[in-house]
């Protein structure tokens, strides 16, 4: 399918003249790229976590470690150091979701050439706030990039701007390249394989041209999020296609359409394509956390969850792996959720809603029926029927254990809805399990904390004896040392000295909540 009028074509009047195709070319573009006056070269990190658990040698190549946190620097900056003395004095473009536009920002910082960034208004505020701090003015314009890109487009032509292509230019690509350079003497194995992240193209175009060309030993895979995956939609269909949408979370490839060079490229070089999950992402943002103590935005870890994928897909062991980390640029605030879906994409985590009875002493009777698996969230609300649901998530040990808990629970009589891949239970309903329950008479609402470990949710409620009915009730495991619990608890007048005494009995530290706005507002 050919782009709708919008698309942005590729800069005129630039190709890679080669009769081989590309590579040679390519390779001495590489060789004479000036992206060392500005970009670091990167180490290539050691894994030992994962490769321990995927019982093969991983590396990461920390392109995050960049002054501007992205490999973007590299090809901004090579093509803006080519620009005539004209085009220098007039200024220059570009579009991006953020990592070019830094990269734009930061080479005409240093070279004294005025720059506007056009950029999607879903990008992240950190992201527009330093191109903006590093003088640029920013537009921000669209959805997506490829929005954002044919507005870059119509200012360019009534400023009279030079377009600095985020990855369908020769020189860009060759200015990512330079990764590629690097690894060609920092792995020592002849033979390994690479994992690059893909939007347009232009770092996998680079490094996969330039690593094919030098050793052909070297494989190369390419990683895209399942709801953005133009690239390899485009080697299946033989031609660049027209993405109508692509998922945002992975913003930092978030493109509706590939580029024409980036396209060739991958088409001669790229040996295999991944595509993953927003869960896996949220993963591969964890592992390289619990590795290196660095946080990627969803784009720098991409590589690694797709690197987890194929590994799974391995015969034998001991093979060397190697995933660009691409990009550091993460808002705080999404960290939120990541670390609600890393879980449920590592595997870890079963999200289930079960049936039980509505009367006193069920909680404790279902927990005994999880044994000593560890409960990472209990949620209920109480309602005047014969039988409750519960919205409950899991700790698994395994990715396999998730059946047999399923399997364990209906045979104890319960029924089980699985929700773990349920995107809308995910991300909307685990948040609105409650509600209003005005015939949950004389309810007292109570916090606690208790020691996070396995078992200790169960503990905690033999302790507090089924005397007394629990009519609301939500737990979250949030990693660490103390878990948090919330519970209404329904207590007559007469019963409340007793009930008091109960609850000194606990041993838990706890708050009354009963006159608490927020309750009274929404729950009470």
């Amino acid at each position: 399918m050919s782009a709708p009028p919008s698309q942005p074509p590729s800069p005129a009047g630039t190709s890679f003249a080669s009769a081989t195709p590309f590579g040679m070319d390519l390779v001495r573009d590489v060789l004479n790229s000036r992206v060392y006056d500005v970009a670091v070269r990167t180490p290539l990190q050691p894994a030992p976590r994962l490769s321990e658990r995927l019982g093969q040698r991983v590396y990461f190549k920390r392109e995050d470690q960049q002054p501007v946190f992205s490999f973007k620097l590299r090809g901004a900056y090579n093509r803006m150091a080519q620009l005539s003395e004209a085009e220098r004095a007039a200024g220059v473009i570009c579009a991006s979701a953020g990592n070019h536009a830094q990269g734009v920002a930061y080479s005409a910082q240093q070279l004294g050439v005025r720059a506007v960034i056009v950029m999607p208004v879903t990008t992240p505020d950190i992201k527009v706030r330093a191109c903006r701090d590093r003088g640029a003015e920013v537009i921000l314009y669209g959805d997506s990039f490829s929005d954002a890109a044919a507005h870059a487009f119509e200012v360019q032509a009534e400023r009279g701007l030079t377009f600095i292509h985020p990855f369908d230019d020769p020189a860009v690509i060759a200015g990512q390249g330079t990764v590629g350079l690097e690894l060609l003497s920092q792995v020592q194995e002849g033979a390994y394989t690479v994992f690059v992240p893909v939007g347009g193209g232009g770092l996998i175009a680079g490094v996969a041209a330039f690593l094919g060309t030098l050793n052909p030993a070297v494989r190369i895979v390419g990683v895209e999020p399942e709801d953005s995956a133009a690239m390899s939609l485009s080697i299946q269909a033989g031609e660049r296609v027209w993405l109508k949408q692509v998922g945002l979370f992975v913003d930092g490839v978030a493109v509706k359409q590939v580029g024409e060079h980036t396209f060739a490229l991958c088409r001669e070089y790229v040996h295999d394509w991944v595509t993953v999950t927003t869960d896996e992402v949220c993963a591969a943002i964890k592992d390289v956390f619990d590795d290196t103590r660095s946080i990627m935005e969803p784009a720098g870890a991409l590589a690694v969850a797709g690197l987890k994928r194929y590994a799974r897909q391995l015969e034998g062991t001991g093979q060397t792996l190697v995933a660009l980390t691409c990009g550091a640029n993460m808002n705080f605030d999404r960290l939120r959720h990541v670390a609600e879906r890393a879980e449920v994409g590592e595997q870890k985590e079963a999200v289930l809603a079960v049936t039980i009875p509505e009367q006193p002493g069920a909680f404790v009777r279902f927990c005994g029926a999880l044994g000593p698996l560890a409960v990472t969230e209990f949620n209920y609300r109480y309602a005047p029927r014969q039988d409750a649901r519960i919205f409950v998530g899991v700790q698994l040990q395994r990715p396999g254990d998730r059946a047999a808990i399923v399997q364990r629970l209906e045979e104890a009589g319960y029924p089980v809805l699985d929700l773990t891949d349920d995107e809308v239970a995910g991300v909307h309903v685990r948040h609105m399990v409650g509600g209003r329950a005005p015939e949950a008479l004389h309810e007292r609402l109570y916090s606690f904390n208790f020691p996070e470990r396995p078992g200790a949710l169960l503990e905690f409620l033999l302790r507090l004896g089924q005397e007394w009915n629990i009519s609301l009730f939500h737990y979250r495991n949030h990693g660490s040392d103390y878990g948090r619990v919330l519970a209404g608890i329904q207590v007559p007048l007469q019963d409340l000295s007793r009930f008091r005494e109960a609850l000194a009995g606990v041993g838990y530290d706890f708050t009354e909540q009963t006159a608490n706005p927020a309750y009274r507002t929404f729950l009470q």
